[in-house]
């Protein structure tokens, strides 16, 4: 639900504060910036951090960040002396990075836990899982926004499904003890990886 919101907030930034098209294509760059950052944070400070952490870690700070849309829809970055553009930039950047980061363990985990010649059905199966995710969220934002009665026009209770929308971003945690305690280290011994490798 929570990329349902994000294109809800950015009709609003175009409808309501006017954000251009140019503007808006400087904040895509600068979320493809992000990832990168977001790939190498977790390469140089999280790949050594347990799994369980990681999860908890960023779904907690990336829904207390997500929730500073609330101030751009409501207009209070204004009074803190924040200008909408750079406000949508910078909680773009940070949200994109944490993003990334707490998506490198699940690429990760999925490539030590996945049998050998089954790399291309797992990955396919990840980004299915993945995709299905978002077109189902996709259509539970469609339907709160009807309820809120949400339009192109109206923008009353935006503000209440950006909430309702990041706090929805919480439910998966009762689930995180299922996952392992760590990404499973490579078990193969040394000489087998050495063999491998040549004859490649």
């Amino acid at each position: 639900m929570y990329d349902y919101c994000v294109s809800l907030v950015i009709s609003f930034s175009t409808n309501k504060l006017g954000f251009t098209p140019e503007f808006l294509g400087r904040v895509k760059l600068v979320t493809s910036i992000a990832s990168l950052l977001g790939v190498g944070l977790y390469n140089g400070f999280l790949k050594n951090v347990p799994l369980r952490k990681i999860f908890l870690g960023t779904t907690i700070t990336g829904t207390a960040l997500g929730l500073t849309q609330v101030i751009l829809v409501t207009g209070l970055n204004r009074k803190f002396g924040i200008s909408d553009e750079w406000f949508a930039i910078g909680d773009s950047l940070i949200i994109t990075v944490l993003g990334q980061a707490s998506f490198m363990p699940v690429l990760v985990l999925a490539a030590r836990l996945c049998p050998e010649g089954m790399e291309a059905t797992l990955f396919a199966t990840l980004m299915s899982i993945s995709n299905g995710g978002s077109v189902l969220g996709g259509l539970f934002g469609a339907g709160l926004t009807q309820v809120l009665g949400i339009t192109k026009d109206s923008f009353d209770n935006l503000a209440l499904l950006i909430i309702i929308c990041n706090l929805s971003s919480l439910l998966p945690l009762p689930l995180l003890h299922l996952l392992p305690v760590d990404i499973p280290k490579d078990e193969r011994p040394k000489q087998d990886i050495e063999v491998e490798l040549k004859s490649s």
